[in-house]
């Protein structure tokens, strides 16, 4: 038997509940927020927080546990949103179902991938996984039969959803996509939380950690690499299929782009890489940024500041500052890289601890 810990090394019994009760809080409180939130700005700020929240948890899992940094993630997300959009428009297969074949494929495929990329390692793999997402992108670009090309895919509605002949929603607002992409977010990040404290993540962090010892210990290293990969591709070729739904349009040129895989990897390390809020936080960061950024928000308060519009530098701001986006995220990830180099998170705890340090030592004169 494992002998028992001493009683102070034992977590306090509220602490590992204390996390769960939290998460059901927040889930409450923003399964209400629509109730009193009527912009549809503010809706649609919202979806795509919870959408950028579930490409950064799809992409922790082979990222952040295993240690495998894919920067092809577009290609998973790229197949989710073309099947069910092909699925739904040439086949009149409803989403709810065709996003099942498409998460699949996906999967699929990634496995298949998987089995070939994963022999490489470190720079080589990074490179490899861009180049599969390339190929992706060149056959949804050229095999104009099936998915029109360069013109890409209008949807034209989404069947209202019902059952036992009942109207659950008619998708003629942003409230459904909220609350899909809010129970999207939530089960997610519970795939995380159950990835981390279960000996399926124990053995994805031994693979991180040291491949080679991970071996030597019997984990298979092909196999749980693939497992990872399966469980980010399903999430991540589910977050293409509401993305898909949500703007109601896809080509290459949006889904399936090395910018889109840059976006969700930016997403952990701007958070945190390995964490299971650190999605989140990326994602709180990032999304509201992006969108200040492409509604001038940012410019019209320097111009409340005191920046005359109609000057030199208020018309360049005007013009340009609402395309500065990428520019505003390379900077951001210099800074983070260089001064919070595991995360806004990370910088977060040891800004705590450091605090906590300094509290528990002794005042002079007291020792």
């Amino acid at each position: 038997m494992r002998p028992a810990l001493p009683p102070m090394l034992r977590a306090p019994r509220g602490a590992a509940v204390l996390p769960l009760l939290l998460f059901a809080a927040a889930l409450a409180a923003l399964g209400f927020l629509p109730l009193w939130m009527t912009s549809p700005y503010a809706l649609h700020v919202m979806v795509l927080i919870f959408l950028a929240v579930i490409q950064g948890e799809s992409w922790n899992v082979l990222g952040g546990y295993t240690g495998q940094y894919s920067v092809g993630h577009a290609a998973y997300f790229g197949i989710g949103a073309y099947a069910t959009m092909m699925l739904l428009q040439y086949h009149h297969l409803a989403p709810w179902w065709g996003v099942w074949v498409s998460v699949a494929v996906a999967v699929g495929l990634g496995v298949v991938i998987g089995s070939i990329t994963f022999r490489l390692r470190g720079p080589y793999f990074v490179l490899a996984s861009i180049a599969v997402a390339e190929i992706i992108r060149l056959i949804a670009l050229n095999w104009t039969d099936v998915t029109n090309g360069a013109e890409g895919i209008l949807l034209s509605d989404i069947p209202p959803l019902t059952i036992g002949g009942r109207l659950i929603t008619d998708f003629m607002s942003k409230v459904p996509f909220y609350y899909v992409g809010l129970a999207l977010a939530a089960m997610t990040i519970a795939v995380n939380w159950g990835v981390q404290h279960s000996k399926l993540g124990y053995y994805f962090q031994a693979i991180r950690e040291d491949q080679d010892a991970a071996h030597s210990l019997g984990i298979s290293l092909t196999f749980y690499k693939n497992v990872a990969l399966a469980i980010s591709a399903f999430f991540t070729a589910a977050s293409g299929a509401f993305y898909a739904l949500y703007v109601g349009f896809v080509d290459p040129s949006t889904v399936l782009t090395v910018d889109t895989s840059v976006q969700i990897v930016l997403i952990c390390i701007i958070g945190g890489i390995g964490t299971i809020l650190g999605p989140v936080v990326g994602a709180l960061v990032l999304v509201p940024l992006s969108e200040a950024l492409r509604s001038n928000v940012i410019a019209d308060g320097l111009f409340q500041l005191g920046v005359s519009e109609n000057s030199r530098t208020g018309q360049f701001l005007k013009e340009n500052l609402a395309h500065a986006h990428v520019l505003i995220y390379g900077v951001l990830v210099v800074v983070v890289i260089l001064f919070m180099p595991e995360g806004v998170l990370g910088f977060v705890k040891g800004l705590r601890r450091r605090f906590a340090g300094k509290a528990a030592l002794p005042a002079k004169g007291e020792a």
